[in-house]
């Protein structure tokens, strides 16, 4: 029983913390709605942090759901350990009602002492002496007994009038979140009301993005491809340099280098060296532990094909993740790598590529960049700041990861934060 109540207590911590993060991305959520309600001009974008902002008081009512069962397990096991003490208590003080009637009848010093004289032989004597002190020990002890079961049945009771308050404080608590949330999902139906008036102006703007999104996919993989080659290269001239210097070769390290220039080498995978290899593997064995680019934000936009949020017949493609964030947010390495690349995908949109062995990160969307090609990077290292858009007033970062030229979900490898 102790140990179930411990485990219960234990989890009821858990639950309470997680609670206080919910709240606290709440909090966030809400700051971030009100500063682009006040710049921006389409609901799409107010929607999409609304949504978000729904997810999350689903998720703290369920939270709260979970925090009322197991309260209600403890006080359970908190009722049985009063039963189970009530019983005790009751056996403890009938037993010692009839000892204290037979020490009354038997009270006077001279019967004690007759109970004694009275013995055939010494030994018998003895015995008699050591019966009446262990006699009177333990009626001393049970009587201690009964004085602290009694104060622990106290305590539990007071424990349990604790919980049946926190229990109702937690019913009121997620009843108020559920009107709450009956009141952000009218919001939310009338936003969708108010944007499918505007379908068509909508719709060509994801077109137009998409085209935009694409044209910038195909720079970025280019680069890859460049990056890798280029990895390639360095590995080869390195072996070429090592093997000549074993064979005791007389060709100048020029000449090494200009007899590798001639050979061709892969762009689409790394040869990883030794070295390479074990960072590579490093971040494979951080998967779904790894920090988000960002200190702060939601994922707006998930990765791969996905039906539009207000329109199911239109499909979205992303490369990456998009995490919308709050003004003024830096971008920061998920993991420690080399800088392998700065781009300028646009005069308003900077990216910043980090190889990891035969991973890359790339962190996209930034209005201003803080590191170098060739820098190496330590994880959660500042590499520059996300931009913000004039027009919609949301701060997005948008960010890929890569093995060689295959994208993947970035999402499986971030921690639940």
């Amino acid at each position: 029983m102790t140990s179930v109540l411990w485990s219960q207590s234990s989890q009821q911590e858990k639950l309470e913390q997680r609670k206080a993060e919910i709240q606290k991305e709440i909090r966030d959520n809400e700051k971030l709605l009100l500063s682009v309600k006040s710049k921006e001009k389409s609901a799409m974008n107010v929607f999409m942090i609304q949504k978000n902002k729904i997810r999350l008081k689903e998720i703290l009512i369920n939270t709260t759901e979970k925090q009322a069962k197991y309260l209600a397990n403890d006080m359970y096991i908190n009722q049985m350990k009063i039963n189970k003490l009530n019983k005790e208590l009751a056996v403890l003080k009938e037993d010692y009602a009839k000892m204290i009637v037979k020490s009354y009848k038997s009270r006077s010093e001279q019967s004690r002492a007759m109970f004694i004289l009275s013995s055939d032989n010494f030994l018998q004597a003895y015995k008699r002496a050591q019966y009446l002190k262990q006699y009177t020990s333990f009626r001393k002890n049970q009587g201690e007994e009964i004085k602290s079961k009694s104060v622990e049945l106290v305590n539990y009771n007071n424990k349990l009038k604790a919980q049946k308050i926190a229990k109702q404080k937690l019913i009121v608590e997620n009843e108020k979140e559920r009107v709450s949330l009956v009141k952000e999902k009218e919001e939310q139906e009338k936003l969708v009301n108010s944007i499918k008036k505007d379908k068509n102006r909508i719709v060509s703007d994801i077109r137009k993005k998409q085209r935009e999104s694409k044209t910038i996919d195909k720079q970025i993989d280019r680069l890859i491809r460049e990056a890798i080659a280029e990895a390639n290269r360095k590995a080869a001239l390195e072996k070429a340099r090592a093997k000549a210097l074993a064979n005791n070769s007389k060709a100048s390290p020029k000449e090494v280098a200009a007899a590798v220039a001639k050979e061709p080498v892969s762009s689409s995978r790394i040869e990883l060296t030794p070295e390479a290899k074990l960072i590579a593997d490093n971040f494979r064995a951080n998967r779904g532990s790894l920090p988000w680019p960002v200190e702060k934000g939601f994922i707006s936009l998930g990765y791969g094909d996905q039906a539009h949020p207000i329109y199911n017949t239109l499909v979205i493609h992303n490369s990456g993740v998009e995490i919308t964030t709050n003004e003024g947010a830096s971008a920061r390495a998920v993991f420690g790598g080399e800088v392998a690349s700065v781009m300028i995908l646009s005069p308003v949109n900077k990216a910043v590529m980090i190889q990891h062995g035969d991973y890359f990160t790339i962190y996209q969307n930034l209005s201003s960049v803080s590191v170098n090609k060739g820098d190496k990077v330590s994880i959660k290292q500042t590499l520059g700041r996300v931009r913000t858009n004039g027009d919609t007033g949301k701060t997005v970062i948008k960010f890929l990861l890569l093995q060689n030229t295959s994208y993947t979900n970035p999402q499986g490898w971030l921690s639940n934060k």
